[in-house]
């Protein structure tokens, strides 16, 4: 069942992505490496479908020989005959979030840098290696740490900026130096320094200090070259807006958050919506059980059928309940946390209550 499930899956995902793969140029080699690191991604979601089939095939069968009912007869209630369901559930809620925070981060980490690499080398082949992953009027605010980029231009594959512009502000937002470069990079800086070990070397540039309380050009100064070793942006985090809260990673949408909390951004709900989905994520399993039994416990003249169609409407419910929370959550017309909580909370409170009458 977790094959099939997998495989349906596979099949979308080649549905959807194999056009703009072949549009890239990308080979039999790049493909198969592309969906064999792709495929990881969808076991957090793949276990609990492939959970509820199989557990509602499970049940059917001992439905439609009356072994359940020859158990609840024998005197057994119903949270001793399906208690190592419940087990079963429990550990599978564990693994749900292992993978989450571990396997599915790589997944789709590996996947984004496989689709960028071929994206570079489609670019370096149609417009010039001069001109491959180059990003116009690339902006970044890092209020957190009091600055303001701008690039005129930046190449993702050689980490290099053009025409870049830095401004430092004082805590009440006023400017206090403006760092002009013809060119700028990421670079290590020395081991012990106060800013750790990363930092920006910037070449053929001008220092414009500022007094912050009236705005006066205190000093100018030109450099060949100069390193900021507190500078500790990351590129990969200013490009990281670039892609929709789905196809981030778990430790990605951390990162991003912290800025974004700290920017007080309004792009902050989607993205935390997601963070808070994918921890929400890992009790599915137990809501696969609870709104499965009750169904597969009903009378012997009921057809098993009647209860499986039954439970598959229920999780459609649940996972339209989903998107409908998670959009709301994304506006900022509900809290990032609720939205995530509030479908499980509901379907948790509905299955309880199936639970408790199939007692």
């Amino acid at each position: 069942m977790l094959v099939a499930t997998l495989g349906l899956l596979l099949v979308q995902t080649a549905y959807g992505d194999l056009s703009d793969l072949l549009a890239q140029g990308a080979g039999a080699a790049d493909l198969i490496v592309y969906f064999s690191v792709k495929l990881p991604g969808y076991l957090g979601l793949v276990l609990p479908i492939a959970m509820l089939l199989s557990l509602l095939y499970t049940l059917g069968q001992l439905h439609r020989n009356g072994e359940i009912t020859a158990q609840r007869a024998a005197g057994l209630g119903l949270l001793r005959i399906t208690r190592a369901l419940w087990l079963a559930g429990a550990l599978l809620c564990g693994v749900v979030w292992a993978l989450n925070v571990s396997v599915v981060p790589w997944s789709v980490e590996q996947a984004n840098a496989i689709r960028l690499d071929l994206r570079l080398r489609h670019e370096r082949r149609t417009t010039g290696a001069d001109r491959a992953g180059v990003r116009e009027d690339v902006a970044f605010d890092h209020r957190r740490a009091g600055r303001m980029w701008f690039f005129n231009r930046f190449n993702r594959l050689t980490q290099r900026g053009e025409g870049a512009t830095v401004v430092e502000l004082d805590s009440r937002g006023r400017e206090k130096t403006r760092l002009l470069a013809r060119e700028s990079r990421p670079v290590t800086v020395p081991a012990g320094t106060a800013a750790g070990a990363r930092g920006w070397e910037f070449r053929d540039g001008r220092e414009i200090t500022f007094d912050p309380a009236t705005g006066e050009v205190l000093g100018s100064a030109t450099f060949a070259e100069k390193t900021a070793a507190y500078f500790h942006e990351d590129p990969a985090l200013m490009f990281a807006f670039d892609l929709p809260p789905e196809d981030l990673s778990f430790h990605e949408l951390e990162r991003l958050i912290a800025h974004l909390e700290a920017e007080g951004s309004p792009k902050l709900p989607a993205y935390a919506v997601r963070h808070a989905g994918l921890l929400a994520d890992a009790i599915v399993p137990l809501l696969v059980i609870l709104l499965a039994v009750p169904f597969a416990v009903t009378g012997v003249r009921v057809n098993p059928a009647v209860g499986v169609t039954k439970s598959i409407g229920l999780f459609a419910l649940y996972y339209l309940l989903v998107k409908a929370c998670y959009a709301l959550g994304a506006r900022g017309l509900v809290p990032p946390l609720w939205a995530a909580l509030a479908p499980n909370a509901v379907m948790l409170a509905l299955g309880g209550v199936l639970f408790a009458r199939a007692r």
